[in-house]
């Protein structure tokens, strides 16, 4: 359908009031950002351009972002872009949004990192699943001589995670390869990461539309109990991690039990509880391989 064109402002009041009434979360936020998205206009020219005109196909081009938005799509696929850790990430149809809550993982492994003795801070990660690359580059830009591999299977996401480093000035210290988690990396690593799927299988059609009709099924899919991957991954980690070096990994809610009897099984030993998310949700689990 095509727009009437009017003013920034009024496009944006409207949008809002429009999502609003679609029982949208955050409509004033998300109007303001497919309007920005569609006038070329940043956050603070919205303010101070709010009385120009959009032209007739910037108003068209709104008008096909709401219609997404309205039908569930998220605002990060719309706009083909996701902040986080501070980080702007390109994303495609194969990659998962990353979410604030994967913040905690890349936190716990920090701490990790600044606890051990490692020459010259000459870090080696491996982030299994890496899918935009979230995790990885998260901890390149923290750890400034710390090298990193991310895995995953499908070569449209490892496309996706390369771009990001480019990005970003991280390809010297970031390559990214396909592979089954880490069935195809040497180590020893210092750390080893992952966000892996870990919904289970019958959970999926209730997951919110946004998820379920839009996130890669691949990237969700944790199986019968949602534990398949941690059983590759605390397994594959523990022959690659140097002695004394961690695995941190996302769990989902109430998995950390589980979780952790698997790390006990692969020799890892707990380091500490499972790091909260900021609703206080355990999320980022780490395993220590016993050593130096």
């Amino acid at each position: 359908m095509t727009s009437r064109s009017g003013t920034v402002g009024d496009a944006r009041r409207a949008l809002a009031a429009r999502f609003k009434t679609a029982g949208i979360d955050n409509p004033d936020l998300d109007a303001r950002l497919l309007v920005s998205a569609a006038s070329g206009l940043d956050l603070t020219r919205l303010i101070v351009e709010t009385e120009r005109q959009l032209t007739a196909d910037e108003a068209n081009a709104l008008e096909a972002f709401a219609a997404r938005r309205i039908a569930g799509e998220p605002i990060a696929r719309i706009l083909g872009e996701q902040e986080f850790w501070g980080l702007g990430l390109a994303l495609a149809p194969a990659t998962l949004i990353p979410r604030p809550d994967t913040e905690t993982v890349v936190e716990a492994a920090l701490d990790c990192a600044r606890a051990m003795r490692v020459d010259d801070g000459r870090y080696r990660i491996a982030d299994l699943g890496t899918g935009s690359g979230a995790i990885l580059l998260a901890l390149l830009t923290e750890l400034p001589d710390a090298t990193g591999i991310g895995t995953d299977l499908v070569e449209e996401t490892l496309a996706i995670a390369r771009t990001n480093a480019e990005r970003h000035g991280l390809a010297n210290r970031a390559s990214f390869v396909a592979s089954d988690f880490a069935a195809a990396l040497e180590g020893p690593f210092d750390l080893v990461v992952s966000n892996p799927p870990y919904i289970r299988s019958a959970d999926i059609a209730a997951l919110a539309i946004e998820v379920r009709d839009h996130d890669p099924h691949l990237a969700l899919d944790g199986g019968t109990d949602g534990l398949d991957a941690y059983r590759v991954i605390t397994r594959q980690a523990s022959a690659l991690l140097k002695p004394g070096g961690a695995l941190v990994v996302e769990i989902g809610v109430g998995q950390e039990a589980d979780v952790m009897q698997l790390m006990g099984a692969a020799g890892l030993l707990r380091a500490t509880g499972a790091r909260a998310d900021l609703a206080g949700i355990p999320r980022a689990l780490t395993g220590r391989k016993p050593g130096a």
